[in-house]
């Protein structure tokens, strides 16, 4: 009985590491997708009825590919300590809720969903989101002093230009939206211009704001996401090569010479010891 269960086991690894099967369930992920941009159009009964056919053998798929998986993994709890694996979980579990009566709604979105599995299956992707999610601590900073920039800026703009539209500077609230719309070149050379009317140099508040939250805080935000990512990189490529994922860091050119320069003494005093 042990050994039917480790052969099953075994061939079920197979089954979930063979590039097939994953190209399978990609396929079946993108289908997914289609389905659901094509309920969205005005169908006949009979294309729905056959949408609807296809939605439940999809999500018949997915559950059943989700059980290979977790039955091909040899340490079950580990299993869940992944947070992909969980996040495929839910999706799965949350598509088999009928799509029916009061829960309609949140079936619907729960499949909308399924497409983000797509992610979860492609490595590239899962690199970059995590690098995403990695960046984001250091990119909460940089945001913090955006934020104190935006803030100082929104408070001169109420109190400089209140009286020339109330309706874009009427308090600091109103000026951070309008600041949000000059740092995203939405028509911000009309409010520049409404401002210059009145105060002519006023065009330095705004080429200032511009060039300290889309020049410098944007590529700051976009050097941080870059240097996390190659930190990413390096790490595939430690695991792609068989580096230990704990202290594999490769060693610094200064590192070599020093291990070099310790070799060349041993030989050195095993050499002076044979003679002697």
């Amino acid at each position: 009985m042990t050994i039917s269960i480790s052969l099953l086991q075994n061939q079920l690894k197979r089954i979930d590491s063979s590039k097939m099967f994953q190209g399978v369930v990609i396929s079946v992920i993108i289908i997914s997708a289609l389905l659901i941009g094509a309920k969205t159009h005005d169908l006949p009964k009979q294309v729905i009825t056959i949408l609807a056919l296809l939605d439940m053998g999809i999500t018949i798929f997915f559950a059943v590919e989700i059980v290979i998986r977790y039955l091909a993994t040899d340490n079950k709890p580990k299993f869940f300590k992944n947070g992909w694996n969980i996040f495929d979980s839910l999706i799965v579990i949350g598509s088999l809720i009928p799509a029916g009566g009061s829960g309609v709604l949140l079936a619907r979105l729960l499949r909308v969903f399924r497409v983000l599995r797509l992610v979860s299956m492609v490595p590239e992707l899962r690199m970059l989101i995590n690098a995403l999610l990695k960046a984001i601590p250091r990119m909460g900073y940089i945001a913090l002093l955006m934020f104190v920039i935006f803030y100082i800026y929104a408070a001169i703009g109420s109190i400089l230009f209140n009286e020339i539209n109330d309706f874009l500077w009427g308090d600091v609230s109103i000026s951070l939206l309008t600041l949000f719309r000059v740092a995203t070149f939405e028509d911000w050379t009309d409010v520049m211009y409404e401002t210059m009317a009145v105060y002519p140099m006023s065009w330095v508040y705004y080429i200032t704001f511009i060039f300290f939250t889309a020049f410098i805080f944007l590529n700051m935000m976009v050097g941080t996401v870059l240097e996390v990512m190659a930190d990413e990189h390096e790490i595939e490529r430690a695991k792609s090569h068989g580096e230990s994922a704990d202290g594999g860091e490769p060693a610094s050119r200064a590192q070599i010479d020093q291990l070099q320069a310790q070799v060349i003494e041993l030989k050195a005093l095993i050499t002076e010891k044979y003679k002697t």
